[in-house]
């Protein structure tokens, strides 16, 4: 069992949380959750060493192993990625290297009854009966079972990490982290980067073979899973539920009714008293009980509502121009780089107020038809535009076309029409723009903000095709409840590429599917598709 006790964090003056403590437990897979800002990142990072924390300690039995996923990483290019991934290990080679070289200088040596001679045996002794206490494992096997997982191709298995993007990255340090078989494993949203069969594939392994797990995520489906118990990081403490997150969701708005209900009757009861005070204050025969009133009011400890939620507001697109009945059609459409073949003979036909979904692995197209749509590239075959078509499109690049120059509220207020313009602040608020944050300059934002800001460009536009690629990334679960409820009410065409399941359900109602240079359309929403694509890794393991 590792203890978290009594830790707080201040920073410069402000105190993020204070006297934090709970225990983990070897089988508990918890999901941290809170606002963005609330301190889940920095808890991480105190329980995997990386941080200390202003007060406080976490003790664990010795010989625990801990380890951490953090969101953004450097890893070095100095390795193929099986190499890589194959230190996962290392500290298991290197005993077997010391026990071989320690047994190589006992056959040498002749000074048997020295004392370095006894040294050498105790120190054999000792290590050979950690290696031998350890599994039997076919480490190479291993290394590949779990790479196969993280959605590798085994050509990549000899390519250097360095040819390998920021995601595919995250994934070689996941594996090596699985591959450890630690008492405990702390990801900080380890799925932003992978597609669905990669998330099912992490969802079983957390699931079935590892330990204690602890995990911040944005996704919902995800953490819904694989966990067990939620704690809750709001407003300077936690909250401990034994609960998945779906359950906790509920336990919290029964926490937060009765917050209010107190807050609320504590509120009346200061306000009559306070009207005595002021009514009596001068009348000499009821000195003695405005006094008791008065020192009652300063010692009354004040009732909390935890952090208010502003999912009440409603993100609504503006009415988007009539397009034709066809904004795009796709006939026998193949895109190739020299002699990989992207995919061939791709058809589609995309009617005017669909909502769908393009999945499928990484590398596999999705972007790359995206491209096609939005004639950044040539290719075989025909792709048509409909008549009046006006496309919105979020890429991942898309916070780089901002105007550096410009305040986060003079980017919002300058295409803001309508009734939105009396709302920008809530708006912004809603994106966890809140305070100062709307008079900072686009230039000093972080990556993730920008990628927010843009969204919120783009929700305001005029449109009516709406590309969105993979949008969800960087946004909290509140926010991305805003954004869904809005595509349901858009009243034009919309193409997701997401991995977040929770996100597409109930918004996509049909699933193109990329994968072995192939474009396959399925009629189902998404909850079909994925029970239909259980089915069929099912078989194909079978066979």
């Amino acid at each position: 069992m590792i203890t978290v006790d009594a830790l707080s964090v201040q920073f410069g003056g402000t105190t993020l949380f204070s006297d934090v403590s709970f225990s983990i437990n070897e089988t508990d897979k918890i999901a941290l959750m809170g606002k963005n800002g609330a301190g889940k990142s920095t808890l991480l990072k105190i329980i995997a060493g990386v941080n200390k924390p202003s007060t406080g300690a976490i003790s664990a039995p010795k010989g625990t192993v801990i380890a951490y996923l953090p969101q953004h990483l450097l890893t070095e290019d100095n390795a193929t990625v099986f190499e890589e991934t194959s230190k996962a290990f290392a500290t298991i080679f290197k005993m077997k290297e010391e026990i071989d070289a320690l047994n190589e200088e006992l056959t040498v040596r002749t000074d048997y009854e020295s004392d370095e001679y006894y040294k050498i045996i105790e120190r054999v002794s000792e290590l050979s009966e950690k290696f031998y206490s350890i599994e039997e494992v076919n480490y190479e096997a291993e290394v590949e079972k779990v790479l196969v997982g993280m959605g590798f191709s085994r050509t990549d298995f000899t390519r250097p990490t360095s040819e390998f993007s920021g995601g595919w990255r995250m994934r070689i340090e996941l594996a090596k982290i699985l591959l450890q078989k630690p008492d405990l494993i702390l990801l900080d949203e380890p799925t932003n980067h992978m597609d669905i069969e990669s998330i099912q594939w992490l969802e079983d392994f957390l699931l079935n073979s590892a330990k204690a797990v602890i995990v911040i995520s944005h996704d919902r489906a995800f953490v819904d899973n694989i966990t067990n118990r939620t704690i809750e990081v709001t407003m300077g403490r936690i909250y401990d539920y034994k609960a998945k997150y779906s359950h906790y969701l509920e336990l919290r708005k029964d926490r937060r009714a009765q917050q209010q209900k107190a807050y609320d009757e504590q509120q009346k009861m200061i306000a009559e008293n306070m009207e005595f005070i002021e009514r009596f204050k001068g009348t000499y025969s009821k000195t003695l009980q405005v006094q008791s009133r008065v020192k009652m009011l300063e010692k009354l400890e004040l009732v909390e509502v935890d952090e208010v939620d502003t999912s009440a507001l409603r993100l609504k697109f503006p009415p988007s121009p009539r397009s034709g009945q066809y904004p795009v059609v796709v006939n026998e459409l193949s895109k190739s780089y020299g002699d990989h073949v992207v995919f061939k003979d791709a058809s589609m036909v995309i009617e005017r107020g669909q909502k769908l979904a393009f999945v499928g692995k990484n590398g596999e197209g999705k972007s790359t038809m995206i491209k096609a749509i939005m004639g950044e590239l040539e290719f075989e075959g025909s792709l048509e535009v409909g008549h009046n078509v006006q496309i919105g499109y979020f890429a991942q690049n898309q916070a780089s076309l901002l105007d550096e120059n410009l305040t986060v509220f003079e980017t919002i207020d300058r295409i803001a029409e309508g009734d939105i313009r009396t709302q920008i602040k809530n708006l912004l608020g809603a994106f966890m723009f809140s305070g100062d944050d709307t008079t900072k300059k686009v230039k000093v934002l972080s990556g993730g903000e920008k990628t927010r800001l843009a969204m919120i460009k783009l929700l305001l536009e005029p449109v009516n095709v709406l590309i969105l690629d993979e949008p969800t990334n960087h946004l909290d679960m509140r926010t991305k409840d805003i954004i869904k409820d809005a595509l349901k009410a858009f009243d034009g065409t919309l193409i997701l590429v997401s991995h977040d399941r929770d996100f597409l359900d109930g918004l996509v109602t049909k699933v193109f599917e990329f994968g072995n240079k192939r474009v396959k359309e399925h009629f189902e929403d998404i909850k079909g598709f994925l029970e239909l694509k259980k089915m069929e890794n099912l078989r194909e393991i079978e066979k």
